[in-house]
């Protein structure tokens, strides 16, 4: 562990050979070499500052939207939620959220401050960082409508203020336009005065539809596929005959068809992506169409 990061000042928790299923949301994959706790985002850029340059790293907030393979990830993790979890109003109006507040608990923030439409945060699985970096969004809204400004921490420790035109900004995909070591540490976001009471009710309403429509009592990380242009991914998956088809422990969502489930607890990251890529071959079989992969898979394969 010395030999990836010296340990100089350090107020967080530093540890070895850390398994990854208990922090993703499939509860499925191997073991990350390092994993870092920050104390908060002052003693993360401290660590990255004592951190060896060629060191992997991965930001890893609520574990949805994620597949550690099995052969684990031989680098070090850091965990932001509930770590970097500054939330507050500023004098200016905006919302300033750290990478690791959990969605959910921005927009009830913004609707206790009386201010709308952050309503459809309630609706996105994660938290902040990984909003951000996918410019997450459902039930109408999308994240990077409503940044202002950034705050990204890069591989040296450096905490660096970005505009949203320093970033090219697609369908769940977002990246830097001149650099690719700086992950999200924080982000400055506006929306306009509203009725809170409104505000509140409207998420109550997104998260009794979410229920209804998605599998949340079994461990699942979000949609799997983007839709692709005026279409949606679970109806064609649904189409191709693949509801409640499994391999495995990795089954198909009877409920939501854009949803892989790992309902007994027994599901490998190995066979989640068997079955990512069978879902994707029998979607591109029927209906020509490439689905693209909105889970991120990282790591080695065993």
């Amino acid at each position: 562990m010395s030999e990836a990061v010296k340990l100089n000042r350090l107020r967080g928790e530093l540890r070895a050979d850390e398994a990854m299923a208990p922090h993703v949301s499939w509860r499925a994959g191997g073991r990350a070499a390092r994993a870092y706790f920050p104390a908060d985002l002052e003693d993360l850029a401290n660590f990255l500052r004592n951190l060896r340059n060629d060191e992997p790293l991965l930001f890893v907030g609520l574990g949805s939207n994620l597949l550690i393979r099995d052969g684990g990830f031989d680098g070090t993790v850091v965990f932001t939620h509930g770590n970097l979890k500054t939330l507050r109003l500023e004098a200016s109006g905006l919302v300033y959220a750290e990478a690791g507040v959990a969605s959910p608990k921005a927009a009830r923030f913004a609707a206790n401050q009386g201010l709308a439409g952050a309503e459809f945060l309630a609706g996105v699985p994660g938290t902040i960082g990984g909003a951000l970096a996918m410019n997450a969004g459902c039930y109408g809204g999308e994240t990077w409508n409503h940044v202002e400004k950034l705050l990204m921490l890069d591989h040296h420790g450096e905490l660096i203020e970005r505009q949203p035109e320093d970033f090219a900004v697609g369908y769940r995909h977002v990246g830097l336009k001149s650099a690719c070591d700086e992950w999200f540490a924080a982000a400055w976001l506006r929306f306009p005065e509203g009725d809170g009471g409104q505000s509140r009710s409207r998420i109550s309403e997104l998260l009794e539809k979410r229920i209804k429509s998605q599998p949340l009592g079994l461990p699942n990380a979000g949609s799997v596929f983007r839709n692709p242009p005026d279409d949606h991914a679970a109806r064609m998956i649904e189409a191709a005959g693949l509801k409640g088809f499994a391999i495995g422990g990795a089954q198909v969502s009877e409920k939501h068809a854009n949803f892989i489930v790992n309902p007994d607890g027994k599901a490998t990251a190995s066979e989640i992506e068997m079955l990512i890529g069978h879902v994707s071959a029998a979607v591109k079989e029927k209906f020509s169409v490439e689905l693209q992969r909105e889970v991120r898979i990282v790591g080695e394969k065993p």
